[in-house]
């Protein structure tokens, strides 16, 4: 199948599949017959769309009845993704984009469209203000968490990593070696070490994590709230959650995020309160705490890149891994 079609690889210099002629015939042959076995013939390859980051290769297929499907391939290190997206739907229906054909061998994905993004509402003309347009949102989102609640054998089962607060310290540990992190980061872990054993106590007990929670993973039509792309995933304390949500709105609200942040952060508990008998005061801080132990989750992710051409890991860059780790050294952002 001939393959040439638009690419976009952004601003990224690494490896991705998408540079061998022959995965990527495979890959589009396998995409195209995908999306025949569902519906309308694709459009020709020239009006395809191949998205290129270390992290994924997503490519937008528009079809002859004007509707879209989007192929995935995930890197190794988040293979778990198809599988896990399957889970999710089992285990919490209409909550997650459900795709149209997987290849979990390959970590290949045929999904539909899912509408428009939050990030669309809360940018296009009409705007929404404040909190307003996050705090359904994570309601859903978290109620979503809770189905996965005393799950951790079956989602590490899947590949997604277990990334429980008890596992950070030693986690902390290998990032700052592998990036000669700065004497204050080194000063910090034993108070790490201290925040991740009053969270690997808590109630709550590990849940899914998306590890990367902002406007433009959120599907919402008809009230309806739709989670996607899971490749950065893992086990963890269920709050590391809003870390990225709380630094995508503090840039967003300026002057006003504290305010936000805090409304955002008390309906998401709201879905946690229910039934355990637990206080806000006490769930608020374990939110702090997750939000700081998640910068090393974060760091982690970023090491879910393609291998290259030889199949060797290809290290995350330094300055990213710095940038979350220095994380560690600020106020939490909730």
């Amino acid at each position: 199948m001939d393959v040439e079609m638009r690419v976009d690889a952004g601003e990224y210099d690494a490896p991705t599949p998408w540079a061998d002629p022959a995965w990527r015939r495979e890959a589009m042959a396998w995409a195209r017959d995908a999306a025949v076995a569902r519906g309308p013939e694709p459009r020709p390859v020239r009006e395809w769309l191949a998205r290129l980051r270390p992290w994924s290769v997503v490519v937008r297929i528009p079809l002859a009845d004007g509707s879209t499907v989007w192929f995935k391939a995930n890197p190794p290190a988040s293979a778990f993704e198809p599988a896990l997206t399957g889970a999710l739907h089992a285990w919490a229906p209409g909550r997650v984009l459900v795709p149209l054909a997987v290849d979990t061998d390959r970590a290949w994905s045929l999904l539909p469209d899912g509408g428009p993004l939050l990030a669309e509402a809360v940018d296009g003309p009409r705007g929404l203000d404040g909190a307003d347009h996050w705090e359904d949102p994570l309601r859903s989102y978290a109620a979503l968490q809770r189905a996965t609640v005393g799950r951790a054998g079956e989602l590490t089962a899947l590949g997604v990593p277990d990334l429980r607060p008890a596992r950070l310290p030693e986690l902390l540990d290998e990032l700052i070696e592998r990036t000669d992190a700065p004497a204050e980061v080194r000063a910090v872990r034993s108070r790490f070490a201290d925040w991740c054993a009053e969270l690997a106590v808590s109630a709550n007990g590990a849940a899914l994590d998306h590890s990367d929670l902002h406007e433009g993973q959120v599907f919402t039509a008809g009230g309806r709230h739709v989670f996607f792309d899971w490749g950065d995933a893992a086990v963890a304390h269920p709050f590391t959650s809003l870390l990225v949500t709380a630094r995508v709105t503090r840039r967003r609200h300026g002057a006003d995020a504290p305010r936000v942040l805090a409304r955002l952060r008390d309906a998401y508990l709201e879905v946690w309160t229910g039934g355990q008998g637990r206080e806000l005061p006490a769930l608020r801080r374990e939110v702090s705490l997750a939000c700081r132990v998640g910068a090393v989750t974060r760091a982690h992710s970023w090491g879910r890149v393609f291998p290259d051409p030889a199949g060797r890991t290809v290290a995350a860059p330094r300055e990213h891994l710095v940038r979350w780790l220095a994380e560690l050294l600020n106020e939490p952002p909730l």
